[in-house]
C-alpha cells in the first residue's frame, strides 16, 4: 500500500511543479540555516571526553590572601606549585595530572630549516591515559621519568610529519630550545574540543605538539604559557615559580565511582583546613570538585552569540514551516475534487490522510537533501572566518542524520493540518460540483 501512496504522491508533485519547488526551497532554507548554526553549537558544546567526562574532576582550592576577599567569588581554576605537588604526591585519585602550557621552539635536524615554535604541554604521565590520548607509535613516559626529570618527550602527529615525514620517530632526538629530548611516543591526530584541561590558553585552542615531563620543563627552563594570578608583596619571576604565591598550574584527577569522589572531596577539604591551620591559606577553607562538563558550564565556554544564532535560525525555520503549511494547504485543497471521487469510490479518510502525509514526507526528503547542500555551503562559509572555532565547523554523521530526521518530521507536522482539512471535505459536495 505504501508503494501505491508513493506513486500517487509523485504524480501529484509532478503536476504542480512550481508549488512543489516552492515548498522544497522553503524547507531547504529553514533546514540549511538551522543545521548550520546547530552544527556549530554541537561542535563547540560537545563532550570532550565522551563517556568519561563524569569521571574526570578539577580539584579547586583558595590559597589567596585576605585582600579583596569575597565569599561569593569563584575559586581559582589553577593551583600553586606547592599545592599541586602536595596533591599529586598524595596519590588519592586513580589518575592525576599536574600541567601547564608552554611554547616550544623546535629545531629540525635539517640545518637548512629555520626553527619554529609549536604549542607545548608540560605535564605528568597520567595525562595520556586519563584523557584517552591515542598513540600511533610508542607510549608516554613513566612515573620514574617524572620523578627523575628525564629528558624525554611525546610529540604530536603534525610535528612528526613535519620533522620525520610520518615515520616511527621513537628513540630519535627532538631539539627544543637548545635542549635535546628523546622521543618516547608519537600521537595520532588528537585535539580536545573544547580545550577543557586549560582554558587559559583559549577555549578552543589548537592541540599541543610537544609534551614534556613537568619537572623536566622546569629544570630545562622551557618557556611557559598561560594564565597566572599572584598576590602578596613582590612579583615572581620564572626562576622562583616553585615558591611563588601564584596559581599557574592546572590539576585534574580521575575518580571512577561515587565512593572515590566522596573520599577525595573529604581529603581535599581536610587538606584545605590543614593549610589554613598552618597559616598558608589566609581565607576560610573552601573547595570545589566539578567534573569536566560542570566546569565547562560554569565557565560558559560556548560563546553567547552562537546560542543566539541557533535560536534565530530555528525561528527562521518556523517561519519557513508556516509558509510550507500555507503552500501545502493550497496544494491539497486544489485536489478536493480528486479526494471527493476517491472517497465516493470507497477510500477511507485514514487512507487519504496517509497518502497526503506520504506526499508531505517526500517533500521533506527532497527538502532535507537540498537543505544538506545549503548547510554544507553555510559551514564552508563559516570556515572562511578567522578564529580557532571556525575551523571546527564540520558536519559529522550524527548531524547528517539529524538533518534528514528533522526535515521529514517537520514536514510531516506541517502536513497534518492541510491533510486533515482536505480529508474533512464532504464527498457529496465535490461530486455535485
Amino acid at each position: 500500500m505504501f508503494g501505491y501512496y508513493v506513486e500517487l504522491a509523485l504524480r501529484s508533485l509532478r503536476r504542480s511543479r512550481a508549488l512543489t519547488a516552492l515548498m522544497i526551497v522553503a524547507v531547504a532554507l529553514g533546514i540549511g540555516a538551522s543545521m548550520t548554526t546547530l552544527t556549530v553549537w554541537h561542535v563547540l558544546s560537545g563532550d570532550p571526553l565522551p563517556g568519561r567526562s563524569g569521571k574526570v574532576f578539577m580539584p579547586r582550592l583558595d590559597p589567596r590572601d585576605k585582600e579583596g576577599y569575597d565569599p561569593t567569588e569563584e575559586l581559582p581554576t589553577q593551583v600553586t606549585w606547592i599545592d599541586g605537588m602536595n596533591l599529586l604526591h598524595a596519590h588519592r585519585a586513580h589518575r592525576q595530572a599536574l600541567m601547564v602550557a608552554g611554547a616550544a621552539p623546535v629545531q629540525s635536524d635539517d640545518l637548512g630549516v629555520d626553527p619554529f615554535i609549536v604549542p607545548a604541554r608540560y605535564t605528568t604521565t597520567d595525562f595520556f591515559p586519563m584523557f584517552d590520548v591515542p598513540f600511533r607509535y610508542g607510549q608516554g613516559w613513566s612515573v620514574a621519568d617524572d620523578e627523575a626529570r628525564a629528558r624525554v618527550a611525546v610529540i604530536g602527529a603534525d610535528l612528526n610529519d613535519r620533522l620525520f615525514y610520518g615515520e616511527n620517530s621513537v628513540g630519535r632526538t627532538l631539539h627544543v630550545d637548545g635542549v635535546d629530548l628523546r622521543i618516547v611516543g608519537v600521537l595520532r591526530p588528537w585535539r580536545a574540543v573544547p580545550h577543557f584541561y586549560d582554558l587559559n590558553t583559549g577555549n578552543y585552542s589548537v592541540g599541543e605538539e610537544v609534551f614534556v615531563p613537568l619537572g623536566t620543563a622546569r629544570t630545562a627552563k622551557l618557556k611557559r604559557n598561560g594564565g597566572i594570578e599572584c598576590w602578596g608583596p613582590g612579583s615572581a619571576d620564572e626562576d622562583g615559580m616553585e615558591t611563588a604565591t601564584c596559581v599557574w598550574l592546572q590539576f585534574w584527577v580521575q575518580l571512577d565511582d561515587a565512593a572515590s569522589v566522596a573520599s577525595y572531596r573529604a581529603f581535599l577539604d581536610g587538606y584545605a583546613r590543614e593549610q589554613v591551620t598552618l597559616g598558608r591559606f589566609e581565607r576560610p577553607a573552601r573547595i570545589d570538585l566539578p567534573n569536566v562538563m560542570q566546569y565547562l558550564d560554569e565557565q560558559r565556554v560556548v560563546p553567547g552569540d552562537v546560542r543566539l544564532q541557533v535560536w534565530l535560525a530555528f525561528g527562521f525555520f518556523v517561519v519557513c514551516l508556516v509558509n510550507t503549511v500555507g503552500l501545502m494547504l493550497a496544494k491539497f485543497m486544489r485536489r478536493a475534487g480528486e479526494v471527493g471521487v476517491r472517497r465516493a469510490l470507497g477510500a477511507s479518510r485514514r487512507s487519504v490522510f496517509a497518502q497526503l502525509l506520504t506526499e508531505a514526507a517526500m517533500i521533506g526528503v527532497a527538502g532535507g537533501l537540498a537543505g544538506l547542500c545549503v548547510a554544507l555551503a553555510g559551514l564552508a562559509l563559516v570556515r572562511l572566518q578567522p578564529g580557532a572555532t571556525a575551523q571546527l565547523a564540520h558536519l559529522d554523521f550524527a548531524m547528517l542524520g539529524t538533518t534528514f530526521v528533522v526535515s521529514v518530521v517537520a514536514t510531516l507536522v506541517a502536513g497534518l493540518i492541510p491533510a486533515w482539512r482536505t480529508c474533512r471535505i464532504a464527498p457529496a459536495l465535490q461530486l455535485k460540483s
